[in-house]
């Protein structure tokens, strides 16, 4: 029966046709943002005066006004309720990798027998889930459950089918954060205040300087019946077995190839729901990997734009179930070739009263005016070095940050990033920075008169962001006028890198600050500079910036990052070179690390404590269920299937035996004509003993690791005991997968899960 399911459903799914999708009449800029509570929608549905302060808040980080809450709340009911809304929710990111919401109906009792639909101000900003039912790392015990989501105003509340979505932080009864969005929050506030005081040395008007981010979302799709006929797929989100198909993706006829048409239907009508939502989807394209795919938006400010990645990645898994497709957002659910990442885009930008300037971009040179041109070039390499200060000090925790047990399997495969973060800058930025820190300062140094200076850096032509990214094996490469962090997985939340990344900046961004003023304070003071502060003013940036240079040299690499020779040098460079998932979260808990969340006010060194702990506690419990898993495949499907074969294959020996040894054969050539099948017989005792052997040290392994006490150690023991484990059964899996007849096999085969579509 079992091998019948396999070849039902691969029948199944070569029959399936595109499902139609309802196209909008109108135009997608049209129906952008239906079901989101935009500031368009603020405008009709809030007073005047509401509708002012709710757009300081969004705009300028103005301090939300408790007592506009009424008001706002009555505004999104009298919407949401025109749009057919019944309940409401507050949406969260709790540490899951997830998002949860509890849905509430609007209805109350009038007192009268009757009910009345209510939703007050008090509703919309606060509600009250059981904190100890996510992970929270200890910080609530069962019995002290309650915890808050608080609403956060500067993302737009949002409709999914009947239902108001209000995205909200989670924090614990005592104050401390137990979702993504709290610290996230708290990151973006740090880096944009530090970012702020450092604009300010080379412009007067900055308001506030907003991060951005643009994630690029990668996945795989396969068909609904294939994705239920593979209980690994199933339960772990990947394959724990497979043998490559004699086809992947070597040919690259795949990347950028035409889209499949089942395909295009699901992008095509996640793309509509997706705008809806006010998600910018820019770009669909097949990836190198067959049946793998790329969604990327436009680029948003960070809050919203994760806000928007979590989101869409609920509606990814709704809308393929839809076209019958599973969507895979696993790391690496298949062997042998690529797995998935999300490549998070980062810039920081810097609000004037009347423009705005991307401050890792370079200025546009003005031959009219050299003080202009020399104070954005020196704005450029100011955050470009500061930014590397900051990749190079806490390399570690950034790691650290992106690391997980599925995205552990990505890294440093194919086109997966290293497990070392360093970072490429192409040639010509990589030439500035070293003719910056080789030169002599006086030589860097023109006084032009008491007012100012021209500072010879070499001009940086506008072709510099086509000069760049050209080395796919950098983590965390400068690609024109922003970075590119190609370590995040596919199924995390960017939140968790992002708040390791911002609070990075701000702390080096500030102690740049820090070190500035006090360098002109120490230059002021000499005859030469006491009638140009100006003049101070750089030579105290360009002594700093040297300084800095120097120091975050290290992470500056531009070769080849796959290489054993690059981990050797990386060692020496003083960068971390460890693998081991449970021993890379361990940055976390460093001394620099908690000096440095807690200096920006992101984290404390308890709400860091509680969120390793829920690492650990995550890494052992998926390792545990794959565990678990390949186990019962291994005895329940594969040994079965293995020796049934094998028992045909002892009948037909049998066989021979029986028609070659009579009067008219000889024996000799019945053992001659039976030779490959005994071969066989023999493989197949081999591996199935093999097997059940390694399973049995498998579920020892697993008891061994069990009744470790921490789980800090125990997540230690799961990776260096039960991970090689099941690397070894794996193994003989795939060597009797190539023997055992196709027609017995049970499980859909990579050339099916990656080529039926």
């Amino acid at each position: 029966m079992a091998n019948n399911l396999r070849f039902q459903v691969v029948a199944e799914a070569f029959k399936k046709k595109p499902v139609e999708v309802k196209v909008p009449s109108e135009r997608p800029s049209e129906y952008f943002g239906k079901y989101v509570f935009n500031k368009e929608k603020m405008y009709r549905y809030l007073p005047k005066d509401i509708y002012d302060k709710m757009t300081d808040v969004i705009d300028n980080g103005a301090r939300l006004d408790r007592s506009i809450a009424d008001a706002v709340a009555a505004g999104m009911k009298q919407w949401a309720m025109e749009m057919g809304v019944t309940h409401y929710t507050h949406w969260f990111q709790p540490l899951t990798e997830g998002t949860a919401e509890k849905h509430d109906a609007f209805v109350e009792h009038d007192g009268k027998g009757g009910m009345i639909e209510k939703f007050s101000g008090k509703l919309l900003v606060q509600q009250e889930p059981d904190a100890s039912s996510f992970p929270n790392g200890g910080i609530r015990n069962t019995f002290e459950a309650r915890g808050y989501s608080a609403w956060d105003p500067t993302s737009p509340v949002f409709i999914i089918d009947d239902t108001l979505c209000i995205p909200t932080i989670f924090i614990a009864y005592t104050g401390e954060a137990l979702d993504y969005k709290a610290p996230l929050l708290r990151a973006l506030h740090a880096v944009s205040k530090a970012a702020k005081d450092v604009c300010r040395l080379f412009y007067d008007d900055v308001t506030k300087v907003q991060v951005n981010l643009g994630w690029e979302q990668e996945y795989f799709l396969v068909d609904e019946g294939l994705y239920s006929a593979r209980p690994d797929l199933l339960m772990t989100g990947r394959t724990l077995m497979g043998h490559e198909s004699a086809k992947n993706q070597q040919m690259d006829d795949h990347y950028f190839g035409t889209i499949p048409d089942r395909v295009q239907a699901f992008m095509k009508d996640l793309e509509i729901q997706a705008l809806e939502l006010a998600i910018p989807c820019k770009t669909r394209h097949n990836e190198v990997a067959p049946n793998q795919f790329e969604l990327a938006p436009i680029f948003e400010e960070c809050n919203l734009a994760v806000d928007h990645n979590m989101l869409l990645m609920s509606l990814m898994k709704k809308v393929a179930r839809k076209h019958g497709f599973r969507v895979l957002l696993h790391e690496k659910p298949f062997d042998g070739i690529n797995g998935s990442g999300k490549h998070n885009n980062w810039s920081l930008t810097a609000m004037h009263n009347e423009k705005s300037t991307l401050l890792h971009a370079p200025g546009k040179n003005d031959p009219t005016d050299p003080n202009a041109t020399a104070n954005e070039n020196l704005r450029f390499v100011t955050f470009i070095v500061e930014t590397l200060m900051a990749v190079y000090k806490h390399n570690g925790l950034l790691k650290a940050s992106i690391m997980s047990a599925t995205n552990a399997h990505r890294l440093g495969g194919n086109e997966a990033p290293p497990s070392i973060i360093s970072s490429f800058l192409g040639t010509q930025l990589t030439e500035l920075l070293d003719h910056i820190e080789l030169s002599d300062k006086d030589d860097l140094l023109n006084l032009k008169s008491k007012q100012g200076m021209e500072i010879d850096i070499p001009q940086i032509p506008d072709l510099i962001v086509d000069n760049t990214d050209r080395n796919r094996t950098s983590p965390f490469a400068f690609t024109g006028n922003r970075f590119e962090f190609r370590a995040p997985g596919s199924s995390v939340n960017c939140a968790s890198a992002m708040i390791a990344l911002n609070s990075a900046v701000a702390e080096a961004l500030n102690s740049f600050k820090q070190r500035v003023d006090q360098r002109i304070a120490e230059i002021s003071t000499r005859e030469e500079f006491q009638k140009g502060q100006h003049t101070a003013k750089y030579h105290a940036i360009l002594d700093i910036l040297r300084e800095d240079i120097k120091t975050c040299k290290p992470v500056r690499f531009d070769g080849n990052g796959y290489s054993d020779e690059w981990v050797k040098e990386a060692a020496r460079r003083g960068l971390d070179v460890e693998k081991s998932c449970p021993v890379i979260f361990e940055h976390y808990l460093d001394e620099t690390s908690v000096k440095m969340f807690e200096s920006t006010k992101v984290m404390t060194a308890k709400e860091l404590e509680a969120r390793n702990e829920v690492k650990w506690e995550t890494y052992v419990k998926t390792v545990q269920i794959e565990a678990r898993v390949l186990g019962d495949l291994a005895m329940n499907h594969i040994i079965p299937v293995s020796t049934h074969y094998q028992s045909q294959l002892i009948k037909n020996v049998q066989g021979m035996k029986d028609i070659f040894s009579s009067a008219l054969f000889n024996t000799e050539k019945a053992t001659r004509l039976s030779a490959r099948n005994i071969k066989l017989i023999e493989e197949i005792a081999e591996r199935t003993e093999k097997i059940e052997q390694l399973v049995e040290e498998l579920t020892d392994a697993r008891r061994v690791a069990n009744r470790v006490e921490s789980i800090h150690q125990r997540a230690i023991q799961y990776h260096d005991t039960v991970c090689p484990k099941m690397e070894d059964i794996r193994r003989e899996i795939d060597k009797l997968e190539m023997i055992v007849e196709d027609g017995l096999w049970t499980l859909p085969k990579y050339r099916e899960l990656l080529f039926i579509r």
